[in-house]
């Protein structure tokens, strides 16, 4: 065999190529960058439509649509008899019936326009939605791992509507004049969840991978705990806010903190069967989400003094924000309640929940993910 120099074999052979794992920084960051602004258009879509909701059942809008036409239904009548058509449909529903005989095509007009929009809403939410979902995966900007709970928002979406007509059909037979209250509260209790979630994906595909399970082996397991636990009795508050708006019980005791100058209202439990009452007593209901606001307030303040001179700036930061959202949201409560809630308030009340989800979301997160401290010289 011929003699090859050892400088020939260097310079002949080829220096290996750096590889890359599954966690690419700096190739995939702008990847997550591009899924977090199409989820920030969701989630402001999905703000959007749940006080577009709660307005539509402010004003007694929800029951001036009659059929569920998911396709057909984005055309709003476009002639005189198109709008005789559908105002004779609502004659036939109860809350026409006892409530609000002698109305004027007009004034239908008027409730019709806000569940249109409500329901065309909700549409263009899917649509974003399905174009947006479409773009990444043909584009392959989805990060590994996340193609299916992306996918999952869509689902819930649709699921939102299915439920949103259930609520709605709830209203057009029988002796009510309003959708049942349980169902209002499953489908607003859905709309936070997707909130919810949309919120926990912005907050993740804020850091890398990587950085993320570095940073869980920080976790804070007392503050994740009681994160936990406030983010727990939030959400029932929020459900038994959805029953107070589904039965008018916000205008049934204005007084406070007393209800008709006692702690408990009068006759808790008149309505047979017993269960019955803690979704159609105006009484107990309000009692109950009064009660639940109180130890949320409790929670949040427990959090506080836990926290308040936590070492990483972010949590402490947090901490506060969600201290001061809580004061704000008892005392925007407390004067919705005082004025009958009217609707200019009984939204500000409703944003304040969204908020409030949002902030012990990021409490939450950071308790799992706390943020790298950076130490100064």
């Amino acid at each position: 065999m011929a003699k090859r120099s050892i400088f020939t074999d260097v310079e002949e052979t080829e220096k290996p190529k750096p590889q890359t794992g599954l966690i690419d920084q700096a190739a995939r960051f702008g990847d997550r960058f591009a899924v977090r602004v199409w989820l920030g258009g969701l989630f402001a879509l999905v703000v959007i439509m749940i006080a577009v909701g709660g307005l539509t059942r402010l004003t007694d809008s929800g029951l001036s649509i009659t059929e569920w036409r998911p396709i057909m239904g984005a055309l709003p009548p476009l002639t005189a008899d198109d709008w005789q058509s559908e105002f004779e449909l609502y004659k036939q529903i109860p809350e026409y019936q006892l409530q609000n005989q002698g109305m004027s095509l007009e004034a239908f007009k008027v409730i019709y326009w806000w569940e249109w929009g409500h329901r065309q809403l909700g549409r263009l939410i899917g649509l974003v939605w399905a174009l947006g979902f479409a773009w990444l995966a043909l584009t392959r900007r989805i990060p590994a791992g996340w193609t299916g709970r992306l996918f999952l928002l869509g689902v819930l979406g649709g699921l939102q509507g299915a439920i949103g007509w259930w609520m709605v059909s709830s209203g057009l037979t029988g002796d009510r004049l309003d959708v049942a209250s349980y169902r209002l509260a499953v489908h607003l209790g859905l709309a936070f969840l997707i909130l919810g979630l949309i919120a926990w994906f912005m907050m993740a595909l804020l850091r890398s991978d990587a950085e993320l399970i570095t940073a869980r082996r920080g976790t804070d397991i007392n503050l994740k705990r009681l994160s936990i636990g406030v983010l727990i009795v939030l959400s029932a508050q929020i459900l038994t806010g959805a029953l107070v708006a589904g039965i008018d019980a916000g205008r049934s005791y204005t007084d406070w903190p007393l209800m008709s100058g006692q702690f408990l209202p009068p006759d808790p439990f008149y309505i047979e069967p017993v269960l019955r009452n803690f979704f159609e007593n105006a009484g107990l209901v309000q009692f109950i989400h009064r009660m639940l606001g109180y130890t949320v307030l409790v929670f949040a303040i427990y959090i506080w003094l836990q926290r308040k001179k936590s070492g990483n700036a972010a949590t402490r930061h947090a901490v506060h924000a969600f201290m001061a959202m809580i004061l704000i949201q008892v005392a925007l409560g407390i004067v919705t309640l005082i004025y009958a809630a009217p609707w200019s308030l009984a939204i500000l009340h409703q944003f304040g929940a969204v908020v409030l989800v949002v902030l012990c979301l990021r409490i939450l997160h950071l308790s799992i993910y706390p943020m790298r401290q950076r130490v100064s010289a």
